[in-house]
């Protein structure tokens, strides 16, 4: 059983995280790895609203007229 629950502050698991990267990748590809993400600009919570479709029977709807055009296995 679990005497205590511990959380880790943010600044632990990143440090962790690179920690792992560097002894799995050695320390040049553990840099390359973290130089290909970015922070990324714009706003997915607002844009989601916009682009997804919030009427579920209109998704169903978009389902299966996918799986009639795709060949069953």
């Amino acid at each position: 059983m679990w005497n205590t629950i511990s959380a880790k502050t943010l600044h632990q698991v990143q440090q962790e995280g690179l920690d792992v990267r560097v002894e799995n990748l050695g320390p040049d590809n553990a840099i390359r790895f973290l130089q290909v993400y970015e922070t990324g600009s714009g706003d997915w919570t607002g844009d989601r609203k916009k682009i997804l479709e919030k009427d579920p029977d209109k998704i169903i709807i978009r389902i299966m007229e996918k799986q009639k055009k795709v060949p069953a296995p």
